[in-house]
């Protein structure tokens, strides 16, 4: 299954993609799935029914938070949480919950995620392509890929319709709630590519 973990609605103020856009256009995009990761809230969905929609695809909601060591894509029971946590905190309060964090863009020259967070065991996910980075950002994850046994996921960070599935995760298990989305992660099921189906060979890059 092809998700595009890391999407962001007019609800993030950096972004120009309405919800009905990305619910519309999705599967002609190649799409199976989709998490809503609206920087700092989950609110997206009070708007759509979580979970598989009419025309097949998987609608499932996370968040971005940001902190002072870099941003986390958030998937688990959340909608409560506090804004402003550090990072060790945040993380803590994510596998307690039984969650899983995903370090967004770690090596972007903007909130780069700081190494300690994996070194240190504390986030277990890594998303290796973000659409929205330079090449090199991109490829500057692999001296952690050498150092450390990561999962490693992939999304688009999109902010517009043509950026909406250019990078995804692909899953070699269903995912078809929340609960499977985050047991998928746990344990590595997982794959980072860019999407085929809009951006082919030769325009992969950030």
């Amino acid at each position: 299954m092809r998700f595009d973990l890391h999407v962001h609605t007019t609800l993030s103020s950096c972004s120009i993609l309405p919800l009905a856009d990305i619910l519309r256009h999705a599967r002609s995009r190649g799409l199976d799935g989709v998490c809503i990761t609206d920087h700092d809230t989950m609110d997206a969905r009070h708007s759509v029914r979580e979970g598989i929609q009419d025309d097949g695809l998987c609608v499932l909601f996370g968040m971005e938070y940001a902190t002072l060591a870099g941003d986390f894509l958030l998937f688990g029971p959340f909608e409560g949480l506090p804004t402003g946590l550090p990072a060790p905190q945040l993380l803590g309060v994510v596998e307690q919950a039984g969650g899983v964090a995903i370090a967004a863009h770690p090596f972007r020259s903007a909130r780069p995620a700081e190494p300690y967070v994996v070194r240190e065991g504390l986030c277990k996910a890594v998303e290796v392509i973000n659409g929205r980075n330079s090449e090199l950002e991109n490829l500057r994850v692999s001296t952690w890929r050498r150092r450390h046994k990561l999962t490693e996921c992939g999304g688009s960070d999109a902010h517009t319709l043509d950026e909406l599935g250019r990078v995804t995760t692909c899953f070699n298990v269903p995912v078809r709630c929340r609960q499977e989305l985050i047991l998928a992660l746990q344990n590595s099921q997982c794959r980072a590519e860019w999407n085929p189906a809009v951006c082919p060979p030769g325009r992969q890059s950030g």
